[in-house]
């Protein structure tokens, strides 16, 4: 049974998952290893600048002190100076990262000393280093450019990688959705590489392989259970035939039939799963062939039959049938006998499941059958028909095989059988032969 149609969001890849990932490292490395080298590198040339000021200002206050002359671009007390600087409290060497000077952009290092006791003038250098944050000002440059150039680089790798393990993975994806199709001979086979997706590919065709072999036994169980009643139950109903008639007889007779009914169920559903069954087609009225379909069951359902070429007739059909005076509906080439068991089981399952009308409408290629009961139970809706298994108890009593038959017989037919619920309320069966 097909799955309801959901909306589907818009899907990533995971080729580009893995691709944006990468970039996205890519990223936050070049970023944090430009950030900390930006950072080491301007406390480097402001420690040396530091130790320069310190040199240059206890050099200059010797000689100023020796000579009274100023050196190495010394001076007194000059305006510009921080304040940390303008009054030392001792005759000790100290330095400031000053910033800048006023009216200049240009980064600036003092070192200050007084020339002599408490009250004498303070001799300072200064020490520019600009010249020195233009060079890291062209290092963040250049590891800004060699960052792009990386990820220019390691983006289309990282696709490319991607893609190739994306491909494993839809190999390995592409062989479960077959299998949960129905094909249980699809297998992944070997796959390059000794790393997870390869561990992930034997299993799913280890559990093909252990999935086969288990369906295989079941359904060479069920055929052998089938074919082994077969004969016995022959005999039973044969000699149900030679009990004196009277309610006992009756009775057993139709216990008989049911377990004919059953035994006869299982193996067409047998011989449905071992591929042993071929559709004889053939151009046939499709109106005329549900209406069959209808009388065979025994049991009432109004027939209806609308598109072009069909008129708008009715008929209510029982176990005689009437006929309709609307014109032949469309033609189709298909398996009239199947056919008829398709549209018998629904309409059988509608009576015994559902509730009376029972409705069956005929258009262009589609058979729809639908009853006014509780409906199909979620778990059909989702999975489908399942043998032996009828659903809720208020929909009947039964062995479970009808809906699966039917769906086993429109798949061999290249039909499409979707179960749902009316708005209203009521199970809706809806069969569509192909074209």
């Amino acid at each position: 049974m097909p799955p309801f149609d959901r909306p589907r969001r818009p899907r990533v890849t995971l080729r580009w998952k893995i691709a944006a990932l990468a970039a996205a490292t890519a990223c936050l490395v070049a970023v944090v290893v430009g950030l900390l080298v930006h950072a080491w590198t301007a406390h480097d040339i402001r420690h040396r600048a530091e130790r320069q000021a310190v040199d240059a200002v206890v050099s200059a206050t010797d000689v100023y002190r020796r000579t009274g002359t100023l050196t190495n671009n010394a001076r007194l007390d000059p305006a510009e100076l921080p304040y940390a600087l303008s009054n030392p409290t001792d005759d000790h060497p100290h330095q400031s990262y000053g910033g800048n000077l006023p009216g200049s952009t240009d980064p600036t290092v003092w070192g200050a000393q007084r020339t002599g006791g408490p009250g004498s003038p303070v001799l300072a250098v200064r020490i520019a280093i600009n010249a020195e944050f233009r060079e890291l000002y062209r290092l963040d440059l250049t590891m800004a450019v060699a960052s792009l150039i990386a990820l220019a680089v390691t983006t289309p790798l990282a696709a490319y990688g991607a893609g190739v393990l994306a491909r494993r993975l839809r190999r390995v994806s592409q062989t479960a959705v077959r299998i949960s199709a129905g094909d249980l001979d699809a297998r992944t086979g070997p796959t390059r590489g000794r790393d997870e997706v390869a561990d992930i590919a034997a299993t799913v065709d280890l559990m093909a392989d252990t999935l086969s072999r288990r369906l295989h036994d079941e359904r060479r169980f069920t055929a052998d259970v089938a074919h082994e009643l077969r004969t016995p139950v022959g005999g039973l109903l044969a000699a149900a035939d030679l009990l004196p008639a009277g309610e006992t007889e009756d009775l057993l007779r139709a216990r008989v039939r049911d377990l004919r009914g059953l035994v006869e169920d299982l193996l067409e559903i047998s011989r449905l799963d071992a591929g042993a069954e071929q559709p004889v087609r053939a151009r046939v009225p499709l109106d005329a062939v549900v209406r069959e379909a209808v009388v065979r069951t025994g049991f009432d359902a109004e027939v209806t039959v609308t598109g072009a070429g069909s008129g708008s007739g009715s008929e209510s059909g029982s176990g005689a049938g009437s006929e309709s005076a609307s014109a032949s509906a469309q033609t189709v080439e298909t398996d009239p006998r199947r056919l008829e068991r398709i549209v018998g089981n629904l309409v059988i399952n509608a009576h015994r499941h559902g509730r009376t009308p029972v409705e069956v409408t005929v258009e262009d290629h589609t058979v729809v059958v639908r009853d006014h009961g509780s409906g199909f139970p979620e778990h059909l809706l989702r999975d489908g028909p399942r043998r032996f298994q009828t659903g809720a108890t208020e929909r009947g009593s039964g062995h479970g095989l009808g809906l699966t038959i039917a769906l086993g017989q429109a798949r061999l037919l290249g039909a499409e059988l979707r179960f749902t619920n009316a708005p209203d309320g009521g199970a809706v069966a809806t069969l569509r032969l192909p074209r």
